[in-house]
């Protein structure tokens, strides 16, 4: 009886587990290893904070589908990797061996440069918390105006900020957001068309962008620039990207430059070949695209194939990812902007359209 162990409850994750659920492999032992018996869809995230999804819709019970799969569910964490002993450390002290690892724990907000960061504000990633603190927000006294600022200039960052402008002014709140872009700008890497309708959308709403800025540090008063100024602000979130995991480092498995887990076109470990990696904590060395859960999506057959292939002695199949993909951004207020390379386009339509997707995907995974 061979060993599988799924680190994490990401994306490509559960789609081992629905095909795993499917067609068991034959005398393997699956086990998953999550914190959380639910696992957030971050295409729905934005949704969800806006008030235009119930939390259930928009969370994928791990739980049922491990029981689907036949898989020894431990609700933990990892703390360590030994992939030459083939072991995981979990934080509540137990090690667990195996005969094949796949990471998918996702990565986490890269904030270490900045003073205070761990201390004041809330990063979007892990979900869970981030969460908790909105529904604290949600709680608080309908009278006093509240003052958000959303750090990071990427999708996630424009998503959040407009998603938490639309709900706290359809409750009939008050609320001032600024979202701060920071040194690459305004939405790096999409099209000007994109860019063209965020910025009328944030203009639209009265949500400030202060772009190029760079935060230095925080306090409970607010952001602190590399320029001296002050932006205040009652609440911080923080949209700014993705950092690997620090236990990657100790691991003693390859890595990329800013270390992840450097993985083939088989999306397996460079250094270990018993390891596998998929979404924001993998690297594919010869083709890296961003983090994005739309790469870890399409991963997941490829990766659910490769895992089956090599417990059973197989050659594996490699994967090649999307040099272009469809991008769809939600403005909170019941329109989204679609883009594909050049082309964007914008509106309720776009919105009825990526709801259909999301839906979609979700119920794939809707157990019974």
């Amino acid at each position: 009886m061979k060993r599988l162990v799924l680190a994490g409850g990401g994306h490509a994750h559960v789609e081992v587990l629905r095909r795993f659920a499917a067609d068991a492999p034959p005398d393997v032992e699956l086990v998953l290893v999550s914190p959380h018996p639910h696992t957030p869809y971050s295409g729905m995230l934005p949704g969800l904070v806006a008030g235009r999804y119930a939390w259930a819709d928009a969370h994928i019970d791990l739980d049922a589908l491990a029981g689907a799969a036949r898989a020894r569910f431990l609700r933990t964490t990892v703390t360590a990797v030994d992939p030459a002993a083939r072991t995981i450390r979990l934080d509540d002290g137990r090690v667990v061996g195996c005969d094949v690892l796949s990471l998918d724990t996702g990565s986490v907000p890269p904030r270490g440069t900045i003073r205070g960061a761990d201390t004041f504000g809330i990063a979007v990633k892990p979900v869970d918390r981030f969460l908790a603190a909105w529904s604290d927000i949600l709680a608080e006294s309908p009278a006093r105006t509240r003052r958000i600022a959303v750090v990071g200039g990427g999708a996630g960052g424009v998503e959040i900020a407009l998603a938490m402008d639309a709900r706290l002014r359809r409750l009939g709140r008050g609320v001032n957001v600024m979202l701060v872009t920071g040194p690459d700008g305004l939405l790096p890497g999409h099209a000007g068309g994109v860019r063209k309708y965020i910025e009328a959308a944030c203009f639209r709403r009265g949500v400030q962008l202060l772009r190029g800025a760079r935060v230095t540090a925080c306090d409970a008063d607010g952001l602190v620039l590399a320029d001296g100024a002050r932006v205040v602000a009652d609440w911080i979130v923080w949209t700014t990207g993705a950092a690997a995991p620090p236990w990657i480092a100790a691991s003693g498995l390859a890595t990329d430059a800013e270390g992840f887990v450097a993985v083939d076109a088989y999306l397996r470990s460079t250094s270990h070949p018993a390891v596998f990696a998929a979404g924001d904590i993998a690297s594919m060395v010869a083709a890296p695209r961003p983090k994005s859960g739309v790469y870890a999506v399409r991963q997941g057959p490829r990766l659910a194939e490769n895992l089956r292939r090599v417990l059973a002695g197989q050659a594996l199949r490699s994967y090649a990812p999307q040099s272009r993909t469809l991008a769809l951004l939600a403005t909170g207020d019941g329109r989204a902007i679609a883009s594909w390379g050049r082309i964007a386009v914008a509106g309720k339509w776009v919105w009825r359209w990526k709801d259909r997707i999301d839906r979609g995907f979700m119920r794939r995974y809707v157990v019974g």
